[in-house]
């Protein structure tokens, strides 16, 4: 089997941060969703692959060792699936003919589990999509109702494919165990390997009679409506992971929808960290003098005290008024308002001697 360059496939280098796995796998993700227009569902599962191991730091340091994890996940190392344990190849045995690929099998099957009669639960594909939410939502939080397109368990049997009202058999493919059990020979022997029946797929039942809507398959192509509840405080290109609301697969768990969120910036309103900035301009005799000014807040008006003698860059805070908390809503940020003087471009003659009588106090 030929060897899958994780790090190729999500474009990064092998000293990549987990955050830079994160970004990378968002950015192709997008990009290649089934959903989307000039998507590719084959792209997008071998990107959603790459991402599960290297992700994950006990599957990324097998990989980097090894060539594969040794939970199912992962190609085998070297070449014609053999590089891996100890570096041969078919070159290394003159002229005799050996079914390489096969071992690869074998030897996939033995690092995930396979002697030992356990295979990997089979998951649904996840989803990914992007939601634009204007800038005072984020702040403060909302809710959007989605309609997707994905692969859905049969709400008439329940994901069990049989008809209502019916009863399921034992499965003759394999006993009733939901495992098959066989026997490859190789030059190095017998190798026992264990896999999961694709027939009951690992239940060991089947319907006596096959349910009408999913033709026995437990899941179904359906349009669902999905609502999203968007936290106070979300920031810009965060993402909001919902547990199995992915696709479903028969026999195994549902995957994940992963929601990106893409903030849509304020025209007078910046968000640091957990405080709310705003620049506000004022009279030079407002700031000579010192005055009580009203603002408009995101979720009311905020009145401040501008004291005699203010200056350009000094900046007010006011507590408790900027953005929630995303895990503690209770808490919230501080608003800090960033003070402009604007200056007078022209003074009349009055204004001039005043100004020139404070001049000649050293003003």
């Amino acid at each position: 089997m030929a060897t899958k360059d994780y790090y190729n496939v999500l474009g990064i280098d092998k000293s990549a941060s987990k955050d830079d796995i994160k970004k990378a796998f968002y950015k192709l993700a997008a990009k290649y969703h089934p959903d989307k227009k000039g998507g590719d569902e084959a792209k997008f599962k071998e990107v959603n692959e790459a991402y599960q191991t290297l992700s994950d730091e006990k599957k990324r340091k097998e990989y980097d060792t090894y060539g594969q994890t040794f939970n199912g996940q992962g190609p085998m190392g070297g070449a014609g699936g053999f590089g891996g344990f100890g570096g041969f190849n078919q070159s290394d045995f003159g002229d005799m003919q050996f079914d390489f690929g096969d071992l690869g099998d074998i030897f996939g099957d033995m690092f995930s589990g396979g002697t030992h009669g356990g295979s990997r639960q089979k998951r649904g594909r996840d989803i990914s999509l992007e939601i634009d939410v204007p800038f005072t939502e984020a702040i403060f939080g909302t809710e959007r109702n989605v309609l997707l397109s994905k692969v859905s368990t049969c709400k008439t049997c329940s994901g069990s494919g049989a008809k209502v009202g019916t009863k399921l058999k034992s499965c003759t493919t394999c006993n009733g165990q939901g495992k098959l059990h066989e026997v490859k020979k190789t030059f190095m022997g017998n190798f026992q390997s264990v896999r999961t029946c694709d027939i009951c797929r690992g239940t060991g039942k089947v319907p006596e009679e096959k349910c009408h809507d999913c033709k026995g398959h437990g899941v179904v192509n359906s349009r669902e409506e999905v609502n999203i509840a968007i936290p106070a405080g979300i920031s810009n290109g965060e993402m909001i992971r919902m547990t199995q609301m992915g696709e479903a697969v028969a026999g195994g768990t549902t995957g994940d929808l992963y929601v990106k969120i893409n903030v849509t910036p304020h025209k007078v309103w910046k968000r640091e960290g957990n405080d709310l900035s705003i620049v506000h301009e004022i009279k030079l005799t407002d700031a000579l003098l010192g005055v009580k000014h009203i603002i408009d807040g995101l979720d009311g008006k905020i009145e401040i005290d501008i004291p005699a003698g203010a200056a350009t860059g000094e900046v007010l805070r006011v507590r408790a008024r900027g953005v929630p908390h995303l895990h503690e809503k209770s808490r919230r940020g501080d608003v800090l308002v960033k003070l402009h003087i604007n200056m007078p471009k022209k003074l009349s003659r009055k204004a001039m001697e005043f100004i020139e009588g404070l001049q000649n106090e050293g003003l």
